[in-house]
């Protein structure tokens, strides 16, 4: 089950990647930017038990988790096109794209709110690396992991 391992290490890679950006880069994420991420949260447990489960022999099993994987891996690649795209100008972003918790609660403190409240763009990238966006590259590598995972799935042969 080379497929479901080699899904769990890229999607770890990934998410770490992007928590590394945010952490370490101080690259402060959007809210669609977070909605990417969910897939990689859902995926990276089904590519886990993909692999164990191939590995106690119930092959079949493995292949549902890997199809479910794929499909996972799908949304998160559909997000990073939306996102990508808007960035690009190709169609309009979300309208609702700031950060959940900037709602004012005392109007004596309105300006240092302001001041602290960081507002993450869903329409203006923060970092290009080789032209791609974060969302465009989260795109790129969904779609990897979606395909790969597909195939994989649809190419295992039972024991």
């Amino acid at each position: 089950m080379l497929v479901a391992g080699l899904a769990l290490v890229l999607a770890l890679a990934t998410i770490l990647a992007a928590w590394g950006f945010e952490l370490i880069g101080g690259y402060v994420p959007c809210p669609l930017c977070l909605k990417q991420r969910i897939p990689y949260y859902v995926g990276i447990p089904l590519a886990a038990l993909a692999l164990w489960v191939a590995a106690v022999g119930r092959v079949t099993t493995g292949r549902l988790l890997l199809f479910a994987f794929a499909l996972v891996m799908a949304y998160g690649c559909y997000l990073g096109v939306y996102q990508a795209g808007a960035e690009w100008g190709f169609w309009t972003g979300p309208t609702d794209c700031a950060p959940a918790d900037t709602m004012i609660r005392n109007a004596g403190s309105l300006l240092d709110t302001l001041k602290t409240t960081q507002i993450a763009s869903c329409t203006d990238p923060a970092l290009r690396i080789l032209s791609l966006s974060f969302a465009g590259w989260n795109a790129v590598v969904s779609f990897v992991l979606a395909l790969v995972s597909l195939l994989g799935a649809l190419c295992i042969k039972s024991r």
